[in-house]
């Protein structure tokens, strides 16, 4: 018997009635971490690396992602995410365990299978690919605000619905995917709105201090779990700030924009939410009584001579 064989019978039973393979004494913690590991494992090895965007690795194989390449898309570590493929003795936190479900793309079984073998309760997340329509009432009410901008956005800030001064504001908002409407997504991903916020640093922070404020118990999510993965990926920007970790409370303040046809622009920024529609929040920039903003909003309208 070599050194090799020790401690093993035939059929590669230990002698310590142990099977290969188990781990002596385990209790089912363990074996459930164990089994969390090998399931992420086979499904990463699995993955179709096109359907991330990624070229063959190795001689033109299009199968099977790295895990640092999981581990970036789920904001982890290369290190951690490790960890948890070998089974280590790690509690992940509902956040990271459904990040890492939405990245290597598991379906809603696969999801919740996962959850429960982290010691978490699987909840219905329902998960709508867009803004549905707004009450008609709410889209009355930002209609009355032009030439004030104003706009609804979903708890999740995608932006719902908005009126024809908001559009004159943003232009890209009308042409943009039901999907890609997203107030985090335009602050930080479109160049456009970037050119017009003279304090982008300044307000680009708040805005996320204040999502991540009111995304609260929405954070294990897949919506924002997707949301903030896209936004990692899409923009180092957004990266480096979600890293670190302000909460903001909403509150009035003044918004400056330098608009290609209107010039500077400032508002003071209100949020009202709807009793009989809470889950949307509506926002309106009104105009500066003192700054001249008021007789220059025209400019964003429709019909307007240089519009």
């Amino acid at each position: 018997m070599t050194l090799g064989d020790a401690g093993s019978g035939r059929n590669g039973a230990r002698h310590d009635g142990v099977r290969e393979g188990e781990v002596p004494g385990g209790d089912a913690q363990q074996r459930a971490r164990k089994e969390l590991g090998a399931f992420l494992r086979g499904k990463r090895t699995a993955a179709d690396r096109a359907e991330y965007g990624l070229p063959p690795v190795g001689r033109g194989k299009t199968t099977g992602m790295r895990r640092e390449e999981i581990a970036f898309l789920s904001g982890v570590s290369v290190t951690w995410y490790t960890w948890l493929e070998q089974g280590r003795d790690i509690h992940p936190s509902r956040q990271v365990v459904d990040a890492v479900a939405v990245n290597l793309r598991l379906n809603q079984a696969e999801h919740d299978y996962v959850l429960g073998l982290s010691g978490f309760t699987p909840s219905p997340r329902p998960v709508p690919l867009a803004p549905g329509p707004v009450p008609a009432h709410v889209q009355q009410l930002l209609d009355t605000l032009d030439p004030a901008p104003a706009f609804a956005v979903s708890p999740h800030w995608d932006i719902a619905a908005w009126n024809q001064s908001y559009e004159g504001l943003f232009p890209g908002i009308a042409t943009a995917p039901p999907e890609e409407r997203n107030l985090l997504a335009l602050v930080f991903t479109d160049e456009y709105v970037r050119a017009m916020l003279p304090e982008w640093e300044l307000t680009s922070r708040q805005f996320l201090g204040e999502y991540r404020s009111e995304a609260g118990a929405r954070m294990g999510g897949p919506a924002h779990v997707r949301l903030v993965a896209h936004l990692r990926h899409a923009s180092p920007d957004f990266a480096a700030a979600w890293d670190e970790h302000a909460v903001l409370r909403f509150e009035s303040r003044q918004r400056r924009f330098i608009h290609p046809v209107a010039g500077e622009l400032l508002f003071d920024q209100l949020k009202l939410v709807p009793q009989d529609a809470p889950e949307l929040h509506v926002v309106a920039y009104l105009p500066d009584a003192d700054s001249g903003t008021a007789g220059r909003l025209p400019l964003l309208l429709p019909g307007s001579p240089t519009s």
